[in-house]
């Protein structure tokens, strides 16, 4: 079996007009209003980012409570670091995420806030995505993008933390390479380059919080397919911890163990 062909064209496309998204409003509405215009068709894919999802849901806190947030949003510390001014936390979202001051954010919100992720990404991409669906008659896709860093990687890019009607992954074993060569593990993380492409259109100052993306269709599915949680590693993990908070749990447990171990030649 030949790895799948490739599609020959890809299109992006920014919406704009959709204009400040504020808590109540009716996001899959305003999407949708935005992408008429475009005469939507199957195959199409609406990358929304995670700021604008976060606004229509409520999911503003004041800034003085950004320490209080991350941690009620963690689940556990990965790794910290002092620098002038404060502490920089990465940690594990309670979402299975992996990501500095758990997405906690003040950037393109009010003076005085800041943002939240979602509650549940992929749940509010399914309800996009069904708004849509139900409007214009054919199957589109959606992707909701946020902001990560990588490990050993300077910079950030967008990656997806919720999809629904796309297949998130493209496991590749099994397939054929250009050269006859079997392919063992490769599996193209493809919302996450759909949501770094769209990021490129949509910029992070120019107010475009929506992007169309066309000429990937054949990714697009049902939309009980599995969202961006799939891209969640949690088993195989070989990067739990930061150096420094590995070093300190490494020899606590050793200290540990020689306590233990002089008790048992004190007993002997």
């Amino acid at each position: 079996m030949s790895a799948p062909a490739r599609d020959a064209d890809l299109e992006l496309r920014a919406l704009r007009g959709i204009g400040e998204v504020r808590p109540g409003d009716d996001l899959p509405q305003l999407v949708a209003d935005a992408l008429a215009p475009l005469e939507p068709r199957d195959g199409d894919i609406v990358v929304v980012t995670s700021k604008v999802v976060s606004k229509a849901e409520g999911r503003i806190r004041p800034a003085a409570e950004r320490e209080r947030a991350i941690t009620e949003e963690s689940v556990r510390l990965v790794a910290s670091r002092a620098f002038p001014g404060g502490i920089t936390r990465i940690v594990e979202h309670r979402s299975g995420l992996v990501l500095a001051a758990a997405g906690v954010d003040a950037s393109n919100t009010d003076d005085g806030t800041i943002l939240l992720l979602p509650e549940d990404s992929d749940a509010s991409a399914r309800a996009i995505g069904e708004r849509l669906r139900s409007r214009f008659g054919c199957a589109i896709g959606v992707i909701v993008s946020d902001t990560l860093g990588r490990a050993w990687r300077v910079g950030q890019t967008d990656v997806a933390i919720g999809a629904a009607g796309i297949r998130v992954l493209e496991p590749l074993a099994g397939a054929l390479d250009a050269n006859g060569r079997p392919l063992t593990v490769t599996a193209p993380a493809i919302a996450d380059e759909i949501a770094g492409a769209a990021d490129l259109v949509a910029g992070k100052s120019d107010g475009v919080p929506v992007v169309l993306v066309r000429g990937l269709g054949r990714h697009v599915t049902g939309l009980d397919e599995p969202g961006a949680d799939r891209l969640v590693r949690r088993e195989g993990d070989m990067f739990r911890l930061g150096t420094d908070e590995a070093y300190r749990l490494g020899r606590e447990a050793g200290r540990i163990d020689a306590l233990a171990e002089a008790g048992a030649s004190d007993d002997g």
